[in-house]
């Protein structure tokens, strides 16, 4: 039977747990160096290894009689048990949820590492794991809360009036949580059924960008000038979005030019070519330059298509091009410039074109 003297047991005790949780962590910080999970397990676990090793040592050792035999000390040691119990369920589920993170992480950055033809798959995989993971998380939260409220004789007491009420409950709290549901449904249905993934590249409300998160409730998109833009998941199941990356990462690059009749667009095509081949965005396999239009301002469009790897890369492409175009028409064919033209009377006979 405990009593006050055994304090010092409980407080080495409690020691003891920590120093051997701080052992095992140190022998995983060495594994770590090779291996990506004991890594994790020590970035994750620690904090709540020690909780957990300190709270069950300090449960198990307590009793009631620690606080002496009167009846007003064992009612402390009643309610110390209690916290403890409490205490020890929050613990253990801190500890299994990071461990959770833990495992996951190891698959997750394998799957970054991934690129080529393989991105966008692996790019799936990341975006349903990560979803499933905070559902799995979630459902641990319930459960330990559960556990937590039963713990009381009072809530087990009322155990049955709340099954008895649970269908007329359950329709007033569906009701009320409809959008959430929603939310949640809709945010499953994307992550599984590959219409959207992480690090997609895609427009939204005139907005471009890469999703950067996606939740089981909302979706956040890193704009190009790094701003982020945060919509529920519900948007995307119920209102159109471009997906530049749905089949793949690659994107084609488009640069407009407008100028004059004159420009010789055979010579213009022969440089385009040669600066493409010395770009290190261009992925060497489409390129084209082709008028495209006669503008009613007398103007000629021309229209320059590459493709890039990615949309970061088409992006950069496309301004390159477009200062080695303007450059290349100011240098070597002026006359080719935009310019709009008056006739009159005098020159509407005879009209001449500068020579190629």
């Amino acid at each position: 039977m405990q009593s006050p003297a055994d304090w010092p047991i409980l407080v080495i005790s409690v020691i003891g747990s920590i120093l051997l949780v701080e052992l095992g962590r140190r022998v995983l910080g060495r594994v770590g160096r090779k291996f990506a999970l004991a890594r994790h397990l020590v970035e994750r676990c620690t904090w709540p290894a020690f909780a957990v090793a300190a709270v069950v040592a300090f449960n198990v050792v307590f009793g009631p009689g620690m606080f002496g035999p009167s009846p007003a000390e064992r009612g402390v040691a009643a309610s110390v048990e209690r916290v403890l119990g409490l205490a020890t369920i929050i613990a253990v589920t801190w500890l299994i949820v990071e461990a959770a993170y833990a495992l996951t992480d190891v698959i997750l950055d394998r799957l970054v590492l991934v690129e080529g033809e393989r991105n966008r798959r692996a790019r799936r995989i990341m975006t349903q794991i990560t979803l499933v993971r905070r559902i799995a998380v979630a459902v641990i939260i319930v459960i330990a809360f559960g556990a937590m409220l039963f713990s009381f004789e009072q809530v087990r007491a009322l155990g049955a009036g709340l099954l008895a009420s649970a269908g007329i409950a359950g329709a007033v709290v569906g009701i009320a949580a409809q959008p959430t549901i929603g939310n949640m449904l809709a945010g499953l249905q994307l992550a599984f059924s590959d219409a959207l993934r992480l690090e997609d590249v895609i427009v939204v409300e005139d907005e471009w960008g890469r999703i950067e998160e996606l939740t089981l409730t909302y979706v956040v998109l890193r704009l190009w000038d790094e701003r982020r833009l945060v919509l529920p998941v519900s948007y995307f199941t119920q209102t159109p979005f471009e997906n530049w990356t749905r089949h793949g990462s690659r994107v084609l690059a488009v640069v407009f030019l407008r100028v004059d009749w004159s420009v010789p667009v055979a010579k213009l095509r022969h440089a385009l070519y040669e600066f493409l081949q010395g770009n290190p965005l261009w992925d060497q396999k489409d390129w084209v330059l082709q008028v495209t239009d006669v503008l009613p301002n007398g103007l000629v469009e021309l229209r320059a298509l590459m493709s890039a790897a990615d949309s970061p890369s088409a992006w950069d492409l496309k301004c390159d091009v477009r200062e080695f175009l303007v450059d290349y028409v100011r240098d070597n064919h002026p006359e080719s410039l935009p310019r709009f033209r008056v006739e009159s009377p005098e020159t509407r006979v005879g009209a001449t074109w500068p020579a190629k």
